[in-house]
């Protein structure tokens, strides 16, 4: 008889210190033989397709994603997890659940999403296996292992795996379809680390996972090896990094979790950035030699305000910075900084017209806390509506003191040069590019002929003293220094 294998997922990394809160209107949803049929490059299609191959008859519910943010509105969520619960409940009975979750998503009034909802698919099924992939910077907590069989994460930063992990994560699911018992173990480790210091092309991260590779390689016995990072964009009282090993036997599973903790943390001081990393101030003059020297365009990475790692991407500090360098206002073509959320002026822009002026105040407009508004006359050059970069976000290109700003009317990803070209900007042209970003995506990336990462304000400050965490687990390193660590066994099983 044709086994069956329910699919579905939630997937999202929640910033507890960006103010804004995650709703409907954020969050890209497929449904039923919508998700069957999609063909991105994510885990969740790496787990149907997998599936499909061996002829398990896959059973889809939902596949809910957002760009990182801040916590996902409570109504919001329940909602979703009811409708994929209820989806369960109406395809039972199953022979396994096979999961895409992230594993820092954050729900407010419920705290940890995937500990809730893997406690209620647990309780729907007390007696098939549960296998999730799970991303890189997942938090990964007792009460997760408890609910779950297995759990497998990306590889690679930035993210270039994660059909992979899906196919991985199928993989296992088939692996305790055939009758074959997973035992998991977990060790926690305390370190917080971002993920612009723990790029896997670049040491440390690079030799680890290439240890965690010949793990599953060499050892029969390892079915799944991973490195969970956890998220320092978190206040989580659970934070840190977990070494987790799926393995046939409790003990390998447990030996080979104490060793991997113990190979990270002997790491613990050789975590650096990828690029050249500077305050502000120093970061443009970097910028400025280097356009001296015929070498551009120059990517600048204002890190503090990173959407893709949750922030609010309304900070104006670092843009203000940049307002009062007269060479930096002067350039041809002008410097271009990708990009300000700010709904208010996309909609005044597209109410003028391109080539009008306008009076604009400009940003922090959510996180009123850390900077303040740009008021400025600003010049529309161009516009794009409903742009399907990203699900239909308008943008405005504005000349604002001689630079050229865009701005969106969502909260979106900056890392596609795409987004600049919409609206008339051939970035490859540019002198000096800023960009909302952390390490830079491969699509920005190989624009830059150099470089460079400010340490700017924003709820994904790279300077972790520089947030106010209540909740975090201490001692943790970097924020405190000189303390022993004797792994143990967080969960075995």
């Amino acid at each position: 008889m044709e086994k069956r294998v329910f699919v579905g997922g939630l997937h999202h990394e929640s910033d507890t210190f960006n103010p804004i809160t995650t709703n409907i209107d954020d969050i890209h949803v497929l449904r039923g033989i919508d998700l069957l049929c999609s063909k991105n490059n994510d885990s969740i299609t790496g787990i149907i397709e997998t599936l499909e191959k061996a002829d398990i008859d896959v059973v889809p519910s939902l596949f809910a994603r957002a760009v990182p943010n801040g916590e996902w509105d409570e109504e919001c969520y329940t909602a979703l997890r009811d409708e994929l619960l209820s989806s369960l409940e109406k395809s039972l009975p199953v022979d396994a659940v096979c999961l895409a979750l992230h594993g820092s998503m954050r729900v407010q009034g419920i705290g940890k999403s995937e500990s809730d909802l893997l406690l209620k698919v647990r309780s729907l099924c007390p007696d098939i296996p549960i296998i999730c992939s799970l991303d890189m910077h997942a938090t990964v907590t007792k009460d997760m292992l408890e609910y779950a069989d297995g759990f497998i994460g990306y590889k690679c930063a930035p993210h270039t795996d994660e059909y992979e992990t899906g196919a991985s994560a199928a993989k296992m699911t088939l692996h305790a379809l055939s009758g074959r018992k997973i035992h998991m173990a977990a060790v926690r480790i305390p370190l917080l680390i971002s993920g612009e210091q723990s790029e896997t092309n670049t040491e440390p991260m690079k030799s680890l996972i290439k240890e965690l590779r010949r793990l599953e390689i060499e050892k029969e016995s390892v079915i799944a090896a991973s490195y969970f990072l956890g998220f320092p964009w978190a206040d989580s009282g659970d934070n840190g990094v977990v070494s987790l090993v799926s393995a046939s036997s409790k003990d390998k599973a447990e030996s080979s979790a104490l060793y991997l903790a113990e190979l990270f943390w002997s790491y613990r001081n050789d975590f650096g950035f990828y690029s050249e990393t500077y305050e502000p101030a120093e970061c443009l003059k970097k910028a400025k030699e280097s356009i001296r020297c015929g070498v551009y365009p120059v990517i600048i990475s204002d890190s503090g305000d990173n959407p893709t790692a949750g922030s609010s991407q309304d900070v104006t500090n670092f843009l203000k910075l940049i307002l009062q360098d007269k060479e930096l206002c002067s350039l041809d073509p002008p410097l271009c900084c990708q990009a300000i959320y700010d709904p208010q002026v996309v909609c005044d822009a597209v109410e003028k017209g391109e080539g009008n002026i306008l009076d604009v105040s400009l940003g922090a407009g959510f996180d009123k806390k850390t900077s303040t508004p740009i008021k400025a006359k600003a010049r529309v050059i161009s516009i794009k509506k409903d742009w399907p970069g990203f699900s239909g976000v308008s943008l405005a290109l504005l000349d604002i003191g001689g630079i050229d700003v865009v701005v969106t009317d969502r909260h979106v990803g900056c890392y596609d040069p795409k987004m600049m070209e919409a609206l008339g900007v051939d970035p490859s042209f540019l002198k000096v590019c800023v960009v909302k970003l952390g390490y830079l995506e491969p699509e920005i990336r190989a624009i830059a002929k150099r470089s460079l990462m400010a340490l700017t304000d924003g709820s994904s400050n790279e300077v972790f003293s520089r947030l106010s965490y209540k909740n975090l687990p201490r001692p943790i390193f970097p924020l405190d220094d000189s303390f022993p660590f004797n792994p143990s066994i967080l969960f075995s099983r």
